[in-house]
Parts: structure tokens; sequence; C-alpha cells
């Protein structure tokens, strides 16, 4: 009986790194970060840009501690891949089109954060139906993009203050003109979630008619009052896992901006569970690589001088 007690044992623990996910054998965080596919215009929704070069930079600032893999054009990772990942960072557009909702996607994706995995989503890929994805992104992700709730205006976010936060890591207040969507459907009572982004959107966001995606009358109340909104949130859930959603990223450019670059960077480590830096992740850009790997989209790459 001791002898089978004890394989049992010996059993159970080879199969931990594959059931709980973990740190790589060299003892490095995975991430997995998947792009979508070629969408709007040239220099907007550049996914598998976007995608590569925040992983370049993740090597750049973190490579002794992060092994990064990326899957463009919406290829899904392996069952193996995910189930060794420490987070999963999907940049594509959303609605029903998004990457998670295909064919098991949902599914697989489940095991991962009941296990514990972290979840980040930037820009479109924070809106999924309410029916189809709405619930679990709001667990996963802390909030979603809910239609006929949620807004997507283009404006000039002024970032003032940031939370004392791991992400907030050598982050200094920015500011930037992005479709920067609000009016998030959070969990109830904003469970362990942190406002990471937050401002006062002008009156201007309001200038559309509403529909699904530009307003309704909850969230015109809500700026006629000024009530600050939040842009870009982090979670701490229940099962263990954490999540980040950041709703910028809709102009390219926007990654040269060394700030925001950053606390996307930081929350992607700290998804991972890896350390993030007292100064934060750091890494450089340059207008070269920031026309890098754009989709062909019939016309040239709009210039994409590094912002400041």
């Amino acid at each position: 009986m001791k002898l089978r007690f004890l394989s049992t044992l010996i059993l159970a623990g080879a199969m931990l790194p594959a059931t709980l996910g973990a740190a790589t054998a060299d003892g490095k965080k995975s991430i997995v970060m998947i792009a979508g596919r070629p969408s709007h215009g040239p220099g907007e929704h550049e996914h598998n840009a976007g995608i590569q070069l925040l992983a370049k930079c993740l090597g750049q600032g973190a490579g002794k501690a992060v092994e990064v893999k990326t899957h463009l054009n919406a290829e899904w990772p392996s069952p193996e891949e995910f189930a060794a990942a420490d987070t999963v960072v999907v940049y594509s557009d959303g609605g029903g089109g998004h990457p998670a909702l295909q064919g098991e996607h949902l599914k697989e994706l489940a095991a991962q954060m009941k296990r514990g995995c972290g979840f980040v989503c930037l820009h479109y890929a924070v809106e999924v139906p309410t029916a189809k994805g709405g619930p679990e992104f709001r667990d996963w992700l802390g909030g979603y993009f809910e239609e006929n709730w949620s807004v997507n205006p283009h404006w000039q976010a002024d970032f003032k203050a940031l939370p004392k936060h791991a992400i907030s890591n050598g982050v200094s207040p920015f500011s930037t003109s992005d479709e920067w969507y609000f009016h998030m459907r959070f969990k109830d009572g904003m469970a362990g979630v942190t406002p990471i982004l937050t401002d006062i959107p002008p009156e201007s966001t309001m200038s559309r008619k509403d529909d699904p995606h530009a307003g309704n009358p909850a969230v015109r109340a809500e700026v006629a009052a000024k009530v600050p909104q939040h842009v870009a949130w982090a979670v701490e859930r229940p099962d263990g896992g954490r999540g980040f959603g950041f709703t910028g990223g809709h102009y390219h450019k926007g990654w040269g901006n060394e700030d925001q670059r950053k606390l996307v960077l930081n929350a992607i480590l700290w998804s991972a569970k890896a350390e993030v830096p007292a100064n934060g992740l750091i890494s450089t850009v340059s207008a070269e690589e920031l026309l890098a790997n754009q989709d062909e989209k019939g016309q040239k790459p709009k210039p994409a001088t590094p912002v400041k």
C-alpha cells in the first residue's frame, strides 16, 4: 500500500506543470500572445504588428524572466502551449468575430482561467457579445465592453494620476488621443478590480446618436455628471489568476508612447505573476520598428513617429 501511495504522489507531482501551468523548464514565465487578422486602415488595428512589437519589447526588457510565443492572424495556440501558459494576451477585433469565440476556444480558455492563468485583452478584444463571452470576460478581465452600455468614441484622454500598483511602476502621467472605450460592464461592486487609467470624458464623446456602440441614456447621464471613467483596469480573481483590460490601442503609433507602452508591458508581466521592475519594463522603439510588420491594406503604412 505504501509503495502504491508513493507512486501516486510521484505521478501527481509529474502532472502538476501541465495541470496548473507554471514557469518553463528554465524558470521563465510563459507568455502566449494572439494577434487578430488585419482590420481597419493603415496604422489602425495593427494587431499583427502590435503583438510583434510588444513581444520584442518584452524580450528586450525581461528576456531572462519570460518566454514569449506569438500567434499571428488569429492562429490559435495548441492545447499543450495553453496548458503551460502563465498568461494569454489577445489583441484583435472583438464582437462575434473575436478569436476566443470561435469553435471551442472559449471552453479551452475557461480551462486555463480555472487553473489561474492570466488574461490580457487590448482594445477591441475587450468586447464580446453579452450572451456569449460576456459573463466569462467579466470574470476573467474584471470587466468588458458591453453593447448598449459601453461606448467607443475617439478622444484625448489625460491621465493625470496613476494608482500605486505594480502595473504603474515607472509610468508617468500621460495624454494620448485614441479610441478610448469607457463605461465598461465591470464586476459587481468592482470586486477585485483596480482602476489603472481613469479620466473624465469631454461632452464631445456624446456627440453621436444612441446605438450599440455610440451612446445610451446611462452613459450620457454619467458624462453629463462628469463621472470619471476607467479605460484600463486590473483584476485579481478568486481562482488566483490576474486579468488586465486596456481599451486604447486603436492607433499603432500609440505604442511609440513610452508610458503607454510601459504600462501595458508591466501589465503583461504582472498578469503572468512575473516580477515587475521598480522602474517598470524598459524598452525602446524606433520609427522604423513602428513601421515594421504592418498589414498590407492596399496603401502604404502611415508614418508612425514615436509619440512623446
